[in-house]
C-alpha cells in the first residue's frame, strides 16, 4: 500500500526537475526518475503482457536518455554549454531530435508505444499517454528554435499517416488510443518550430480530452471493441457523452478538439506552408475514422440478440466528478477561443 504513493511522489519529482531544470544533466535526471518511477505500475498485474510491455518500455526510454546525455555532452564538447536552450551543434541536434522522438513515440520511433499501452491498463495507459509526454515535450519546446524543420514536419506527417493507417483495423481499445496518440504528436510536431506556445496549448488540449476518454473507458471496464458494444446498458449516459467527447479528440469543428487543429492549419498557412497543411488534414480523416468505429461501437450499434449474450446490468454508481468537468471541457471549450486566443 505504501509503494503506490512513492511511484507517484517519484513522478511528479521526475516531471518537475525535467521542466524546470536548465541543464542538461538535471533534465536527464528528471526523465530516468520518471522512467524508474513508471515501470512498477506497468508490470503491477505480474501478466506475462505487462512484463513484456515493462520491459521494452524501459528498453525504449534507457535508449533515448543514453541519447539525451550523448547529444548534450557532444554539444558540451563543442561549445562548451550545458544550457538547454544553448544546443547548437548540428550532430547534437540530429541525435537530440532522435531522442526525444523515441521517448515521445514519434514516428519512425513509434513501435513501442501501442504494445507497452497494450500491455499495462487503462489507468496506466492514461499516465503513459499524458504525463509521460510532459517532460520530453518540454524539452522539445525548450529546444524547437535549434531543431531541423524539415525533418520535423516530414517526421510529422509520417506520424500522422501511420497514427491514421494503423490504428484503422484496431480492435482493442488501448492499442486504437495508442495510435491516436501518434497522429496527435503529429499536429503537435509540425508546429513546434513555427510556434511553440501553440504545440504547447494543443498538448494541454489533447492531454485534457485523452484523459476523459480514457478514464470513461475504465468505468465502463471497455478494453474491447466487443466489451464496448455491450456497455450501453450499464451507463446510457456516459456512453452517449462518450461518443460527443471521441469526435472532438478527432477534431470535428463545434468541439474542442476542433480548436487546436483550426490553430495550427491557419499558422501552417500563414507560413506558406500549405500544402503541408492540406496533407495532415487529410491525414486527420483517417482518424476520424477509427474514432466513429469507436463512437459506433460504444453508442450507436445493437449487438446481435442472441441466447448467449449477456447484458451488463444498468449501474447507479454515479459518474465521477472529475469524468464530467473534463468531458464537459473536452466538449464545449470552443466558444471559448477568443478568450484562450488572447493567452497563447
Amino acid at each position: 500500500p505504501q509503494a503506490k504513493p512513492i511511484f507517484i511522489t517519484s513522478l511528479l519529482l521526475g516531471t518537475t526537475i525535467t521542466i524546470s531544470s536548465n541543464h542538461w544533466v538535471l533534465a536527464w535526471a528528471g526523465l530516468e526518475i520518471n522512467t524508474l518511477a513508471v515501470l512498477p505500475l506497468i508490470s503491477k498485474s505480474h501478466h506475462p503482457r505487462a512484463i513484456e510491455a515493462a520491459t521494452k518500455y524501459f528498453l525504449v526510454q534507457a535508449t533515448a536518455s543514453a541519447l539525451v546525455l550523448f547529444s548534450s555532452m557532444t554539444n558540451a564538447w563543442h561549445n562548451g554549454q550545458w544550457d538547454i536552450t544553448q544546443l547548437t551543434n548540428p550532430t547534437a541536434c540530429l541525435i537530440m531530435t532522435a531522442a526525444i522522438s523515441m521517448k515521445l513515440g514519434l514516428v519512425p520511433f513509434h513501435f513501442w508505444f501501442p504494445e507497452v499501452l497494450q500491455g499495462s491498463s487503462l489507468t496506466t495507459g492514461l499516465l503513459l499517454s499524458t504525463a509521460m509526454k510532459l517532460p520530453p515535450m518540454t524539452l522539445f519546446l525548450l529546444t524547437s528554435q535549434s531543431l531541423n524543420t524539415t525533418m520535423l514536419v516530414t517526421m510529422a506527417i509520417l506520424s500522422a499517416a501511420i497514427g491514421g493507417w494503423m490504428g484503422l483495423n484496431q480492435t482493442q481499445v488501448r492499442k486504437i488510443m495508442a495510435f491516436s496518440s501518434i497522429s496527435h504528436l503529429g499536429w503537435m510536431t509540425i508546429i513546434i518550430s513555427y510556434s511553440p506556445k501553440l504545440a504547447l496549448f494543443n498538448f494541454l488540449l489533447y492531454t485534457l480530452m485523452t484523459t476523459a476518454v480514457f478514464l470513461t473507458l475504465n468505468q465502463m471496464k471497455a478494453l474491447k471493441l466487443s466489451t464496448l458494444m455491450t456497455t450501453w446498458t450499464k451507463t446510457p449516459s456516459l456512453n452517449a457523452i462518450l461518443l460527443l467527447t471521441l469526435l472532438s479528440l478527432a477534431g470535428l469543428p463545434p468541439l474542442t478538439g476542433f480548436l487546436p487543429k483550426w490553430l495550427i492549419i491557419q499558422e501552417l498557412t500563414k507560413q506558406s506552408m500549405a500544402p503541408a497543411a492540406a496533407m495532415i488534414s487529410l491525414l486527420s480523416l483517417l482518424g476520424l475514422f477509427f474514432y466513429l468505429r469507436l463512437a459506433y461501437c460504444a453508442t450507436i450499434t445493437l449487438p446481435p440478440h442472441t441466447t448467449n449474450h449477456m447484458k451488463q446490468w444498468h449501474t447507479n454508481k454515479p459518474v465521477s466528478t472529475s469524468i464530467a468537468v473534463l468531458t464537459t471541457m473536452s466538449i464545449m471549450l470552443l466558444p471559448a477561443s477568443p478568450m484562450i486566443l488572447t493567452t497563447i
